[in-house]
């Protein structure tokens, strides 16, 4: 055999090799993140559940779903550990110091720049009182000089 009919095995052997690493390095992120669970940390179901840890035990979890309703969870079934800005925010919709982050206007009346005299320079999007008239006049049909006007 020469080398031009080993090469497609050896790059899908390759490809196949370098698919099954990097999923088994996503598999052990997962496994390292849900074993950083502690009593009180803020997690984040597959289902999309919010929940905080009360007790964590070999392979399950049990969470407060809400305050005095506790539910127990498989640790497969964690999605997420959230840090406590981000899982106070989410919840609680408390929000963490942002003096970095640029203050954006309610509305759009900072997009505009004001002239000299302190009023913002208007465009005229509407119609004028004349050209109104003129366009009703030119949607009547025109009378030919067989046609009487009663019915």
């Amino acid at each position: 055999m020469d080398i031009v009919t080993l090469l497609p095995f050896v790059v899908l052997i390759g490809a196949m090799f370098l698919m099954t690493r990097s999923a088994k390095k996503k598999q052990q992120q997962a496994v390292n993140m849900r074993n950083s669970m502690t009593p009180g940390s803020g997690i984040r179901t597959i289902g999309g559940m919010y929940a905080t840890v009360k007790e964590v035990h070999d392979e399950s979890v049990l969470l407060e779903v809400a305050p005095g309703v506790h539910a127990i969870y498989a640790k497969n079934a964690i999605g997420a550990v959230l840090d406590d800005e981000e899982y106070n925010r989410i919840i609680h919709g408390v929000e963490g110091d942002e003096s970095d982050a640029p203050v954006v206007p309610d509305d759009a009346s900072s997009l505009t720049k004001d002239d000299e005299d302190g009023d913002a320079a208007r465009i005229d999007l509407g119609k004028k009182a004349d050209d109104a008239d003129q366009d009703a006049a030119d949607a009547t049909p025109k009378k030919t000089d067989g046609e009487s006007d009663t019915k």
